[in-house]
């Protein structure tokens, strides 16, 4: 069985769901750095850009129920992978100490100012 979970607190559009949950699995989509409070994206740097999209994501996780811990994989898409640097900086203040499995590409799609995309799976249920 699979619930759309939605929240007003994040970025929505009406091609994808901003989350699918599956039994004791959270499916985040790729969320980009737009701040809903203004509508236009956080800023022009990879930080902010990075920081929001993270932001939006944690967003989706508690509508959906689960808690920041429960992340247990994050991609990224950079639009330059000269990108790489600032993202992992502000990336890695987000996630101390034992991190999630993350992967890392190049942004196929042109998408005017977006620097950033980060998608998110998390676990909800029992740990082994």
């Amino acid at each position: 069985m699979r619930e759309i979970v939605s929240t007003a607190e994040a970025p929505s559009s009406p091609v994808y769901s901003q989350a699918v949950k599956a039994g004791d699995m959270v499916y985040v989509s790729g969320l980009v750095g737009i701040d809903v409070a203004t509508g236009a994206l956080a800023g022009t740097t990879i930080q902010e850009q990075t920081r929001q999209a993270l932001a939006n994501c944690r967003a989706v996780l508690r509508a959906a129920g689960a808690a920041w811990e429960d992340v247990v994989e994050v991609g990224v898409l950079l639009a330059s992978p000269a990108d790489f640097a600032g993202m992992n900086e502000e990336y890695a203040t987000w996630f101390p100490g034992t991190p999630p499995t993350r992967y890392v590409a190049k942004l196929g799609v042109e998408l005017p100012g977006v620097l950033v995309s980060i998608r998110m799976t998390a676990f909800t249920g029992e740990t082994v």
